[in-house]
């Protein structure tokens, strides 16, 4: 998710903010080496801080369903992360930084959230807004002096750009669809198999003595519960092997016997 975030990030300034103007974006440390190598007008994003955004977190779980609204899979609600990055102008004159830095500043503040055409990958994926703010007081703990300090390079004027994203919990596949009906087994009180109903629900059927369980068993029956979409045996009970589709497919109508 960080990666994609400055994909965007350096697309929307070189592309829409800064176009044509031959600035590079770059995501380096302005330590006092880099910025003795740098040849060139350079924006610089440097990511100095990332916590979670708590809160942004949800409990739960969400469903993904397909075209005929069977469940295939569920995720967990997406985490929510703050990205800080410290953005600096580097040129040869103090006067066309700060110009640069104007620049920025007005190309940011035309928007709240990064453009959706712009995202990618997982950013993309999940379809959710991708807020930014530009130049607010740093919250508690995110200090820029501190950050400077750090760094060991000379204070400079910087905007503090904080992005809000989104990252992917996972996706967990469910067990397909059940398809087939319940196979029903009738019994009587002895122990003894009896005959089932046509629907299957072995409520009509006729107990056996103790003595004649035995015999009983030449009557003993699997069937399925009978549907009204799903083809009929003689007697009107569902022949075993018959699926009983669900969704759309069963609107598309009745399947066939199950291939041995």
């Amino acid at each position: 998710m960080i990666h994609e975030v400055d994909e965007t990030l350096q697309g929307l300034l070189t592309d829409d903010v800064l176009p044509g103007t031959g600035v590079d974006v770059v995501f380096e440390a302005p330590t006092t080496a880099w910025a003795a190598r740098r040849n060139a007008p350079t924006i610089n994003l440097f990511l100095y801080d990332i916590r979670e955004a708590v809160a942004h977190r949800q409990e739960g779980r969400i469903a993904e369903h397909d075209a005929d609204g069977t469940t295939v899979a569920v995720h967990g609600p997406p985490r929510w992360f703050t990205l800080s990055y410290l953005v600096t102008a580097w040129t040869k004159r103090s006067q066309d930084e700060h110009r640069l830095l104007s620049v920025l500043l007005a190309g940011l503040l035309r928007r709240t959230v990064l453009p959706g055409d712009r995202l990618t990958g997982s950013l993309a994926a999940l379809g959710l807004a991708v807020p930014y703010t530009i130049a607010l007081p740093p919250g508690d703990g995110r200090a820029l002096a501190d950050v400077w300090s750090a760094l060991g390079g000379e204070l400079k004027p910087s905007l503090d750009l904080v992005v809000t994203a989104p990252m992917s919990t996972g996706r967990v596949a469910t067990a397909p669809p059940v398809t087939d009906a319940l196979l029903l087994r009738a019994l009587d009180a002895t122990g003894a198999p009896g005959t089932a109903d046509a629907d299957g629900t072995g409520s009509g059927r006729t107990p056996t003595a103790p003595g004649a369980a035995r015999e009983a068993t030449g009557r003993d029956e699997t069937r399925r519960p009978r549907y009204d979409d799903a083809p009929q045996a003689p007697g009107g009970a569902l022949p075993v092997g018959v699926r009983r589709v669900r969704g759309g497919a069963a609107r598309r109508g009745p399947s066939g016997p199950v291939p041995g």
